[in-house]
């Protein structure tokens, strides 16, 4: 199977301030993360607040990515649900308007019992895109489902057709190695922590999903061609400024203050939707000035300006 190689952004909801979706930022966005190299989007997951949205809502935040990306980047539609039947929906209706790939976390209210339970599960959700590839969307931190992901691709193998593989949010490196090599490496597992990229691509990740790859793509590139060019020291550096960069946003709720990263480069993208809460104006400078001391936009500036290969 084809693998995914590069950086895929975990895309920020757009919202006025009303709180109802403004579509018409997709598009800037888009063409945004064209330009810093990225290799595709991933829209209505975690950082997208897909589980805060309607479906209908989530539908048309689908067919906007979709639209905007013109097959420039590859678009993978987050579709997980706590109703296996409205997932199903979500993903039939990603295969009509042309995304490229589908994804679903576990359900996070009545949890999947055993592995061969949460297989059952994905299965019922992959077959409503037969003609997608399917990748399981591991975040336990978020959903409570820790199960070994390596039986979850033994036992997936024969009941998910369209399996492609796990986007992979864990910490648990020793696992996300065993799940890269699993079946002579048959699958593909991307890696979903940002501030570990240089720790994953060490165990063999070719690819990875990240929310701060939205407003910090060039940096990670930049990591990323340091590493294949051998040259470790350099792409140390880039993990230390991506790692001092996550501690200064973590002092915040995390996807409010990555939003308030994004309007400090330019794309005001909204608020948030309850029970988040877009940071104060107190808070967003703070976290401003905490990013200046580090220097992380005037290096940003810096690193895309060099345009990474």
């Amino acid at each position: 199977m084809t693998k995914i190689e590069g950086l895929i952004a975990a895309t920020f909801s757009t919202f006025h301030e009303d709180g109802t979706l403004n579509l018409d930022l997709v598009p800037v966005l888009v063409d945004k993360l064209v330009e810093d190299g990225l290799r595709g989007v991933f829209v209505c997951g975690t950082n997208g607040e897909g589980p805060n949205m309607t479906v209908q809502e989530r539908m048309a935040v689908a067919e906007a990515y979709v639209k905007a990306a013109r097959k420039r980047l590859l678009v993978f539609v987050h579709v997980g649900h706590n109703s296996i039947g409205e997932s199903r929906k979500m993903a039939a209706h990603a295969s009509r308007i042309g995304a490229d790939a589908i994804s679903a976390v576990a359900g996070f209210y009545f949890k999947p019992s055993s592995v061969e339970n949460l297989v059952y599960c994905m299965a019922e959700i992959a077959s409503a895109a037969p003609d997608l590839p399917f990748y399981y969307y591991h975040i336990p931190a978020l959903t409570g489902v820790g199960m070994d992901m390596v039986d979850f691709l033994r036992l997936s193998e024969e009941q998910i057709p369209n399996l492609a593989g796990i986007k992979y949010t864990a910490s648990s490196l020793h696992e996300y190695q065993a799940c890269i090599n699993y079946g002579g490496g048959k699958f593909d597992i991307l890696f979903g922590y940002d501030e570990m990229l240089l720790s994953a691509l060490t165990v063999g990740a070719k690819g990875a999903v990240g929310s701060t790859y939205t407003f910090a793509a060039p940096l990670y590139r930049q990591l990323m061609a340091e590493f294949n060019a051998g040259n470790l020291e350099g792409a140390r550096r880039a993990q230390h400024l991506s790692v001092q960069m996550v501690r200064r946003l973590t002092q915040h709720s995390s996807i409010p203050a990555q939003k308030a990263i994004m309007a400090m480069r330019g794309i005001d993208l909204g608020p948030c939707r309850l029970p988040l809460k877009a940071l104060s104006v107190f808070d967003s400078k703070l976290l401003e000035a905490g990013l200046d001391d580090i220097k992380f936009f005037e290096t940003l500036n810096i690193v895309h300006a060099a345009k990474p290969a």
